[in-house]
């Protein structure tokens, strides 16, 4: 791959690293997308990283079997060899060609030939420049002529060779510049390592960017289930396994009858050992939250917060003072989200809008176990200007749609300090419409809810 170097146990920079193919490393194969690729011995590691320099490293398992570059090597000296003896050929051409010419300039010279008949000195120019020819190539043809041996020898190695090219080589190709993108595009995002602050901590300067998106899968209810939210349970209490939740509202794209809980991630992508809780009494809009055991959502056809219980099964409500709802400022886009939960490392918060506010949106945050606002901040955003907001570390991120296929986080406002600014992060997305955003403080990533499919970012902040 031109720009890329490739050495066997060096590592280079930018490039690979390799390894003996018994690495003690557990290993992840790439996507393969045909029956030749996914027959290739070859195996790259988890993903590109960074080393202590800067630069990014991709890792390449060899395996037993690779490229037979010595027998390579031999065909081009047989191919070199089997030349100097078609030089040889040709050599003994010429050597009869100067036997006759020199016969025939001995007859110039003693007066059997005329000078019209031949031109003395252009027949001595020639000579010399075939005595120089031929005492250059004869100097490197050495040995016995063995041109039929060498050819049967080159034709075997060459069957060999094209045989391992179809089973192996191609495929090699193929994966190399799957791993040559994934380095290119190491180096457009880095640093990804090093300079992220320990997770449930904020010490940092804020999001600095948002990761490409990773499609997880699509929700389990169908594609036409477009409105709804997804994530990770925060704030885990001791003891407690992860859990993952998905919440696809009715066709309505308003009401919330139930909840599907997966007890590990990778449940999740099998969809296998789901857990339905039913939503007593329904809720609605696509601002849910799964917080240290407990299902909270907008109670349905009101103001009120509800929380239920995962364990007992109990509902608990209460209302949020001056709270729109029912579609009244809900955000761009986005239908009777008018209660919006959001989890960060600091509690549980609810993002909102009242008639006083004239439709901005107001930050509540909940005392802990309660259903109670402990304390709100006033923001200037105007809340259907946005298409979602979510909380970080005590910030209310809000986003807007640039295009169909970009959103942008573009406005900040910190509790810490009452102070706002405008920003400008790209959010990549699959669909149109982002119908959900979520922020886990357990993982630093992004949960979506994009026209039914669920997705998620890594979210890296500013050291």
């Amino acid at each position: 791959i031109p720009g890329l170097s490739v050495l066997r146990g060096h590592e280079t920079s930018p490039g690979f690293l390799l390894r003996p193919p018994r690495s003690p490393r557990p290993l992840r194969p790439l996507t393969r997308s045909s029956p030749e690729v996914a027959a290739s011995p070859w195996r790259f590691g988890e993903g590109s990283v960074m080393d202590a320099s800067g630069h990014c490293v991709c890792t390449v398992i060899l395996p037993d079997d690779t490229f037979p570059l010595r027998r390579l090597e031999l065909l081009e000296t047989s191919a070199r060899n089997l030349t100097l003896r078609d030089y040889g050929q040709r050599l003994a051409r010429y050597e009869a060609k100067l036997h006759n010419a020199s016969r025939r300039l001995q007859g110039l010279e003693t007066g059997d030939l005329t000078p019209a008949e031949l031109d003395f000195q252009e027949l001595r120019k020639e000579i010399d420049e075939m005595e120089h020819v031929v005492g250059h190539l004869r100097s490197s043809l050495n040995g016995s002529d063995t041109t039929v041996e060498v050819l049967q020898n080159m034709s075997v190695t060459v069957s060999a060779l094209e045989s391992y090219d179809k089973g192996h080589v191609v495929a090699m190709r193929r994966e190399l510049t799957m791993l040559k993108q994934r380095l290119e595009d190491c180096q457009k995002d880095k640093p990804l390592v090093g300079r992220q602050p320990p997770i449930g901590t904020c010490d940092h300067r804020g999001i600095w960017r948002i990761g490409k998106p990773s499609v997880v899968q699509l929700n389990w209810r169908g594609a036409s289930y477009k409105a709804g939210a997804w994530g990770k349970e925060s704030s885990l209490r001791a003891g407690r396994k992860e859990r993952y939740w998905v919440a696809p509202l009715n066709l309505d794209g308003r009401r919330l009858d139930s909840v599907r809980l997966y007890g590990s991630y990778q449940d999740l992508l099998l969809s296998r050992n789901p857990t339905d809780q039913l939503i007593t009494g329904s809720g609605q809009g696509a601002g849910p939250a799964l917080y240290n055991g407990s299902f909270y959502y907008n109670c349905y056809n009101a103001r009120d917060l509800c929380r239920l219980n995962l364990e007992s099964g109990a509902v608990d409500r209460k209302p949020v003072p001056n709270a729109t709802f029912n579609n009244r400022f809900s955000y761009a886009g986005t239908s009777w989200q008018g209660l919006d939960l959001a989890a960060d490392e600091s509690g549980l918060w609810v993002l909102f809008a009242t008639e006083r506010s004239e439709g901005d949106i107001v930050i509540g945050r909940l005392g802990p176990g309660s259903l109670a606002l402990e304390k709100t901040w006033q923001t200037s955003q105007y809340k259907p200007a946005a298409t979602n907001a979510f909380m970080a570390c005590g910030v209310m991120y809000a986003t807007r749609a640039v295009s169909t296929r970009r959103e942008e986080i573009f406005y900040a406002y910190d509790t810490r300090t009452g102070q706002e600014r405008r920003l400008s992060l790209p959010l990549d997305k699959v669909t149109d419409v982002v119908r959900s955003l979520s922020y886990n403080p357990s993982d630093r990533k992004l949960y979506v809810y994009s026209d039914g499919f669920l997705l998620s970012h890594d979210v890296l902040f500013r050291s």
